[in-house]
């Protein structure tokens, strides 16, 4: 038998298995190897090799290796849960980015305590180096199987596969489970396993099924690799928005509200107000029109814009369409109220473009399983803009709207962290999309001529469209690796039409007008959350809530704090004081705890001196400068919007 190893071919005897071969080219190669792909096909090392074949060994250094051994981990934590947990039902374990998880339906409730049991089971079973076998089974056998271990899970799964599916089974001592693999030859593979969080979580993501018990951990083929990702993953709750952004006062949620519908409170508001008026003011010096439009609208509305059609089921409607004769929906988003803006009014060329822009408050109806603090909820509020142009316009507009959105992430210390994302229909999915073909490739053709024209450098999405046209998603990750996306440009091609929207050409001619949708922003909540999570809720001075601290050393310069924090106020800073009778010490550990940017102590030889004493969050104490220096210190930093 002959296989092509890394270009070169080698004769091995037949029925040699995978693993054989590797260890026969040496056995601190085959130490390495996970599994192996066989004319491009991912199988055990177990396989045995009937002819000759392509070759390619498979390792943790790549993507599918690390996939591999982490659902090979995801394996022994459910036959370590079931050892413990005799009578637990297992649903589903997949391998995620950076680790994996598993479901259970426990009998009875468990907690984080019950997983150090867990774990210390699983590194049991490791050490036990079970081998990991792979069993074909009929359709009969399978559901004959798990219904005699009463998984009913599984025969929910198998039932759904179609009539002539191939179904398999790995075995690894006393579990067995229904997977398609492939796995690692044995449970000793396994050099490095931590248990992380517990959850809950629905079967199949799905609120109207069971809430189920998630377990979720990581697998190293080092240690020192998995302590190293355990001080990450620590690093990374300490950063969460959704603990950090609690604890220092920006937002809080109430049961009593409901989920996904988090309450800014005042120095969340603060901040919120902050990046409003910069992406107002910034826009209006860019040309864009404000407007301010209805939270919602009757059902009319979003059956001409076509988001009845595709969106119903992610809207908040107020009435009942089977019913009652008029039905209102609150907005999922502002497009159909800036066109009938628009057609108010017959539009010349000369009248292009028009760019309006908005702080929209939006509503959409997301699953309770993905509601996460600020990051997604239910009602939110972006920089919505479109902007209505001539063909000929098309590129420049676009241009501009990228200009505006990278320009905003700069200021705020985001645009390092993020990547772009062309996102574009799936002709095989026509029921999600406006199905015209030959307009989307248009469409399409279009926009990758002006991103590959701006020399951009971004991936491509099939299937992430809006469903009237394709878009320029601007993506970023939050601490714990999540990517969502924070900001779109969007070519629209079909809506103008359904809104009778045209502008007059130089000829006479009516003609119909492109679309470009686009937030320069994107949602207020998200970025909040991605800005306390990035500086750690110590933001920079031009955006903190609160810049300065001003602190009494003594009762006697209680007036003069008074006086400093008001010429500083009316100077445009946002200020606060502290003039208890406490130790300096203990009000400036406190300030630290707020992360307020400067603190001035004051103090009788401030008073007499009519100086400052400024220590800086970041550089601690600068000694004592004029308040005029002061002053010009901070406004150079604000100017430059310094981000540190």
């Amino acid at each position: 038998m002959k296989i092509k190893l890394r270009e070169n071919i080698i004769e091995f005897q037949d029925d040699m298995t995978l693993l054989a071969i590797a260890k026969s080219i040496s056995d601190s190669f085959a130490k390495t190897v996970i599994a192996a792909k066989v004319d491009g096909t991912l199988m055990d090392l177990n396989t045995k090799l009937k002819k000759d074949a392509e070759v390619e060994f498979i390792t943790f250094k790549t993507e599918e290796g690390r996939r591999i051994y982490r659902h090979s981990a995801a394996h022994i934590l459910a036959q370590a849960v079931k050892r413990i947990f005799p009578t637990v039902r297992v649903a589903i374990g997949p391998a995620i980015e950076n680790g994996f998880y598993y479901d259970f339906d426990f009998r009875t409730n468990i907690t984080q305590d019950d997983l150090v049991t867990i774990e210390k089971e699983m590194i049991k079973i490791i050490k036990e180096d079970i081998p990991i076998i792979r069993e074909p089974k009929s359709r009969k056998e399978a559901l004959k199987f798990f219904f005699d271990y009463q998984e009913s899970y599984k025969i929910e799964l198998i039932n759904e596969l179609p009539a002539d599916a191939q179904i398999t089974v790995y075995r690894q001592g006393d579990f067995v489970d229904l997977c398609k693999g492939p796995h690692v030859p044995s449970t000793g593979y396994i050099k490095a396993v931590k248990l992380t969080s517990l959850t809950g979580a629905y079967w199949r993501g799905d609120e109207q099924n069971k809430m189920l018990t998630r377990i979720y951990g990581t697998a190293f083929d080092k240690k020192t690799d998995l302590e190293a990702y355990l001080l990450q993953l620590a690093e990374a709750k300490m950063r969460d928005h959704n603990k950090l952004g609690r604890e220092l006062g920006y937002f809080m949620t109430d049961e009593c509200i409901g989920q996904g519908l988090p309450l800014l409170m005042p120095k969340g508001a603060k901040l919120f107000k902050i990046l409003n008026r910069f992406i107002e003011d910034e826009e209006e010096k860019r040309g864009y029109l404000l407007t301010k439009t209805p939270f919602m609208a009757k059902s009319k509305l979003y059956k001409m814009s076509g988001h009845w059609e595709h969106y119903k089921d992610g809207m908040f409607i107020i009435g009942d369409p089977e019913k009652d004769a008029e039905v209102f929906a609150l907005r999922p988003m502002t497009c159909p109220f800036q066109y009938t803006i628009y057609n108010n009014g017959l539009k010349s060329y000369r009248d292009l473009p028009i760019r309006y822009g908005e702080t929209s408050s939006l509503f959409r109806n997301e699953s309770s399983g993905e509601m996460h603090g600020l990051i997604r909820v239910r009602q939110f509020t972006i920089s919505e803009g479109h902007i209505i142009c001539m063909p000929s316009q098309l590129e420049s507009e676009f241009k501009g709207c990228l200009d505006l959105a990278q320009y905003v992430l700069n200021c705020l210390g985001l645009l390092e962290d993020v990547s772009f994302r062309f996102s574009r229909w799936d002709e095989k999915d026509n029921a999600k999309y406006i199905n015209d073909p030959v307009a989307w490739e248009y469409a399409e053709g279009e926009m990758k001529k002006i991103l590959d024209n701006i020399g951009l450098k971004y991936t491509e999405s099939i299937g992430d469209a809006a469903f009237y046209g394709p878009k320029l998603d601007i993506q970023i990750k939050n601490v714990h690796g999540k990517e969502d996306t924070l900001i779109t440009i969007q070519i629209d091609m079909f809506l103008s039409e359904r809104f009778d929207m045209s502008y007059i050409d130089e000829n006479g001619d009516k003609i119909r007008p492109y679309i470009i949708h686009r937030t320069s922003l994107g949602c207020y909540e998200r970025t909040m959350a991605l800005l306390i999570e990035k500086y750690k809720g110590a933001m920079p001075l031009w955006f903190a809530p609160d810049q300065i601290l001003v602190m009494s050393l003594t009762d006697r310069t209680a007036d003069y704090v008074a006086a400093i924090a008001e010429i500083l106020r009316k100077s445009g800073f946002r200020v606060k004081t502290d003039t208890r009778n406490e130790k300096i010490g203990y009000k400036i550990r406190e300030g630290q705890i707020e992360k307020i940017p400067y603190m001035l102590i004051l103090g009788d030889k401030e008073k007499n001196d009519n100086m400052l004493s400024v220590r800086s969050r970041s550089s601690g104490d600068l000694g004592t400068m004029t308040l005029e220096e002061f002053v010009t210190k901070l406004n150079k930093e604000i100017d430059e919007k310094v981000c540190k």
